[in-house]
């Protein structure tokens, strides 16, 4: 099914209706990146190999390049870099790393950059598919440069980030280089202490990879229908970016030249943010195509603070606004995560989809998206594509139940109950497809038997020093076939109870204890219901206490919190400030290709009956708690 699908059409044009068709090129130019975050353009020869990227990278930087490795995404470039696109960035990573956070990264000066590096101040990356707003942004920028127009730091947030302007002193693009994000090695604010390619503030996405994620939520967005700024991967060269130097940042007077790769989003004038503005006046549709987007690339981080607010001026226009929606480097992670969706209680999104949402939706095909990325992002992880293809199969499939936006948000999220979280509805299917497919990934004996492999990056393991032990002493069982039914009740998914409360599961245990220690005759009578409701406790309890992928599926309220605190222009208070990041209880890169078609396969069989028993069990439900995880940056 999955075959056929590829070959499907798409429903609009990347970022408004631009082709995909792309011109031959004749030499190749590939930008390395090295961990520490300095850039070089190299002009590759046919006989040119890994190797020899790696002399010449080490001749005009200065740099080590023994024990190292080229990457590109997933893949460990060897002697044959045929693969590599015209204008890639890669990435020169050490093989062997131990290093404490406590180090500094030492970069090449100015002059050691200039004297390797002959590309122009400002070049769009890979990507082909560029519209003629870009090309002209990309133009207005390099002519301010040119005639000496300095770009405007941004002092909010946690990353670096700038105002390029044009000619004028215009603000026209914010740049935000890949190695000045939270913990990369040039972050301007202090969070620094990993290397690029390392796990980052959200641990299903690594240091330095939210550049190409913006750059992918502007190419979904089909016929600019979110409104999503037109944005592009960029190399860029100026004295403005920040170089951390040892301990102690270059002075602002002797700073040279220094190339970073950015992501490069066209800057949007605007009256204030969705945290500023009554929502209750928001247009429907405008709220419905944001949501559909975020839903699509499982956005983790859509706060207020990122939908911008343009007021409509002109007759007939009073009270009207525009939303833009920015900052999507926290998409697409490399496993499911909690999703964070400012809008899930919006009224907005409690109206069902119009006729046209609904052709949109059904126009789309995961398939050919993941394809159109790796064709204009071939760095992108696959495991961030295959999270694509779910989220958009259970939307369209979500929408054609007739589930509304805030239904089908509610369902990916996960609810917060006790001290933890436990897993979403989305997340709950995907686990019975694993374990349909002897994939089980909540068994205990699964995670002692791989526990440093359970890790979405090895770094995790090293950094928190955690052991993925049970902590409970009995098995934990889990039954394969979780039985659906559209009518409620009898049917209902076993773990769809896990919205029993704490204090109910302990009543529960203390309960049964008792009942343990009492005799039996012989002539008792237990009452099937509450077996499996028992059951049913002791498995959420169970699984809150052991430890599953990156996390233990309980955040420890006692431990560490976070140590920095979210600067932002909105004032929103974002829980990452107070609590750990949030782990995966699924897993989609350790899956073989034939191993993800058959979980494809049986994971859209699995979404009616699920959709039925969501509806079946919405009535009259209290209200979820739910615990974001916004990050503003």
């Amino acid at each position: 099914m999955a075959a056929t699908t590829v070959r499907g059409s798409l429903g609009g044009e990347p970022g408004g209706n631009e082709t995909m068709e792309r011109k031959p090129s004749g030499r190749r130019r590939v930008f390395v990146q090295t961990e520490s975050g300095c850039v070089l353009a190299i002009e590759l020869d046919r006989s040119d190999n890994a190797h020899t990227v790696k002399r010449k990278l080490q001749v005009a930087l200065n740099v080590p390049t023994e024990e190292s490795s080229l990457i590109c995404g997933d893949t460990v470039l060897k002697n044959d870099l045929s693969v590599v696109r015209n204008d890639s960035p890669l990435l020169l990573t050490r093989n062997c790393l131990h290093r404490s956070s406590s180090t500094p990264c030492f970069s090449p000066t100015g002059r050691d950059l200039q004297q390797g590096d002959r590309s122009g101040p400002i070049e769009i990356l890979v990507c082909s598919n560029q519209s003629a707003r870009m090309k002209e942004l990309v133009k207005d920028i390099a002519k301010g440069i040119k005639i000496g127009v300095d770009p405007i730091p941004i002092h909010s947030g946690l990353g670096g980030a700038y105002y390029f302007r044009n000619c004028f002193g215009e603000n026209v693009a914010i740049v935000k280089p890949t190695d000045e994000e939270p913990y990369a090695p040039n972050n301007p604010k202090g969070f620094v202490g990993r290397t690029l390619g390392q796990s980052g503030l959200k641990r299903t996405v690594r240091v330095g990879e939210t550049g190409f994620r913006e750059v992918a939520a502007y190419l979904l967005d089909y016929d600019h229908s979110a409104n999503v700024p037109s944005t592009a991967l960029v190399k860029i060269t100026h004295s403005v970016f920040n170089i951390n130097d040892g301990v102690n940042c270059y002075q602002h007077q002797n700073r040279k030249q220094v190339s970073k790769i950015a992501s490069l989003q066209q800057f949007i004038p605007h009256d204030c943010d969705a945290s500023d503005y009554g929502t209750s006046s928001f247009p429907v549709a405008a709220v419905h195509r944001i949501g559909i987007l975020d839903i699509r690339i499982l956005n983790t981080d859509r706060h207020a603070g990122n939908l911008l607010v343009r007021k409509l001026d002109g007759v007939g226009r009073l009270g009207q606004v525009e939303l833009v929606p920015i900052d999507h480097g926290l998409c697409l992670p490399e496993s499911l995560e909690d999703p964070y969706f400012e809008w899930i209680h919006w009224p907005q999104a409690s109206i069902p989809f119009s006729e046209d949402e609904l052709q949109y939706i059904d126009h789309l095909d995961p398939f050919r998206d993941s394809e159109m990325l790796r064709m204009e992002l071939p760095m992108i992880r696959e495991a961030c594509l295959r999270v694509l293809v779910l989220c958009t199969i259970f939307l369209k499939q979500a929408a054609a139940f007739g589930l509304c936006l805030s239904e089908i948000g509610e369902m990916m999220s996960r609810e917060f109950q006790g001290h933890g979280e436990v897993p979403s509805e989305l997340e709950l299917i995907c686990i019975e497809v694993r374990a349909s497919l002897g994939q089980g990934q909540i068994s205990p004996a699964a995670v002692k038997a791989g526990e440093k492999d359970d890790f979405q990056f090895d770094i995790d393991f090293e950094e928190e020093g955690s052991v993925l032990t049970s902590n409970k002493e009995a098995k934990l069982t889990v039954e394969k076939t979780f039985h659906f039914g559209s009518n409620g009740g009898n049917g209902q998914n076993r773990l769809y109870k896990l919205d029993e409360s704490v204090e109910e599961e302990e009543e529960d245990e203390a309960a049964d204890s008792k009942a343990d220690e009492l005799p039996l005759t012989g002539n008792e009578h237990v009452d099937p219901v509450r077996e499996r409701n028992l059951n049913v406790s002791k498995l959420s309890m169970s699984m809150q206490d052991i430890s599953v992928g990156e996390t233990r599926w309980r955040h420890p309220s006692a431990s560490r919190k976070c140590g920095y605190l979210a600067g932002t222009s909105s004032g929103n208070w974002s829980v990452n400030e107070q609590l750990p990041t949030s782990g995966s209880f699924v897993k989609l890169a350790d899956m073989s290709e034939e191993e993800w078609v058959q979980f494809v396969e049986n994971f859209q069989r699995l979404l009616y009956p699920a959709f039925a028993n969501h509806k079946s069990g919405s009535v009259g439900q209290r209200q979820r708690q739910r615990l974001g995880t916004s990050c503003q940056f």
